[in-house]
């Protein structure tokens, strides 16, 4: 293998504690082996590097985890460490991951994309804390359910994101308080996302997106003006062309303030008539045939409803169940509805969503 004389002093070591396999020794021999690893990585054949990553797996379960530790926080900083054993430290535990993932310049954007998909939250928090992460990571962080690694990611300020990835985490703080105030700060957040979030954030937030200058005062006045004739509106009842309901919509509409986050804010607060007359409205379809295509189309023209004006994924449930309860309580969806869900989810865009909706509709 074209051993130094320091490597050859590792490898009589080595083959001296082996021999005396006791606990303390495997913590020994587990940093042997490591030490070998790190120093003579270029020169080992893929058998050797294959034996010495089987036989650092093996003693890990053996090996103190303050050891562990010790031993990623000096690979964390090294540039030049070999990849194999960084991404073995990775699969360790988190305490003993957390260094390398935070870290490692070794972890580039493909070790990072190939591992954070299918990471536990923990590993998906941290690698959201790590410095200077690029738009396909924050990306794949963003499509997180955990509110962890979503806090963690707007937290960061150097973490670079996209104006799509935005949006999505936008969409998502209608339903997560904790991401809202982070959100809100963050000097690159768009300004019309910016505007959007004023629709369900608190006043101290508006406040401060008008003292940012990213919001101008009217911006709220509209959003407050609309919450407040929500409150005023009944719960059920006809919808005619000169109720508020009608008013409210084509005024939002015409100020470019009717979004998703309207209709979740009145669905829940059981406002099923101004959320029918709403998604109606953004849909571009008459109210009647909006209503026989959402509660009689089934868990699929809901989604695609829901695709179609940006209600993301995660709040289908939510949607689904508080609109279906207004008529009859839903059964539970089978395989093939969530399916269908999925589905729609997935496959179309929001235009696309929408022209099926116009082609598709149920008899």
């Amino acid at each position: 293998m074209g051993l130094t004389a320091r490597d050859f002093s590792d490898t009589r070591r080595l083959a001296r504690l082996a021999s005396d396999p006791t606990r303390t020794n495997r913590e020994d021999i587990y940093l042997a082996v490591a030490s070998l690893y790190r120093n003579q990585s270029d020169t080992l054949s893929p058998q050797e590097r294959e034996l010495m990553r089987d036989i650092l797996q093996r003693l890990t379960h053996d090996v103190e985890m303050a050891v562990r530790i010790a031993l990623a926080e000096r690979l964390a900083d090294d540039a030049s460490a070999p990849l194999d054993l960084i991404l073995l430290l990775v699969d360790d535990r988190i305490e003993v991951a957390r260094p390398i993932i935070l870290r490692s310049r070794r972890l580039t954007d493909r070790e990072l994309l190939g591992f954070i998909a299918g990471a536990d939250a923990a590993r998906q928090t941290v690698c959201a804390e790590r410095p200077q992460i690029s738009e396909p990571v924050t990306e794949v962080l963003a499509k997180s359910d955990a509110e962890p690694v979503l806090v963690a990611l707007v937290r960061n300020a150097t973490a670079r994101i996209a104006p799509s990835t935005f949006e999505a985490l936008v969409e998502k703080s209608r339903r997560l308080p904790s991401i809202q105030e982070p959100l809100a700060r963050r000097e690159d957040l768009p300004s019309p996302l910016a505007n959007r979030m004023c629709g369900w954030v608190s006043e101290a937030l508006k406040s401060y997106l008008v003292e940012s200058g990213r919001l101008k005062p009217e911006s709220t006045a509209k959003v407050e003006a609309a919450t407040l004739a929500v409150a005023k509106e009944p719960a059920a009842g006809q919808i005619d062309a000169s109720s508020n309901s009608v008013k409210l919509v084509d005024k939002l509409a015409t100020a470019g303030q009717l979004r998703a986050g309207f209709l979740l804010r009145v669905l829940q607060q059981g406002q099923f008539d101004l959320f029918d007359l709403a998604f109606a409205k953004l849909v571009d379809l008459p109210v009647a045939e909006f209503r026989r295509m959402f509660y009689l189309g089934g868990p699929r023209f809901v989604a695609l409803s829901c695709r179609a004006v940006g209600i993301d994924k995660s709040v289908f449930s939510t949607v689904f169940n508080l609109s279906q309860s207004a008529q009859k309580a839903p059964p539970p969806l089978t395989p093939d509805e969530r399916a269908d869900v999925e589905h729609a989810f997935t496959s179309f865009s929001r235009s696309e969503a929408l022209s099926r909706l116009h082609t598709k509709m149920p008899a």
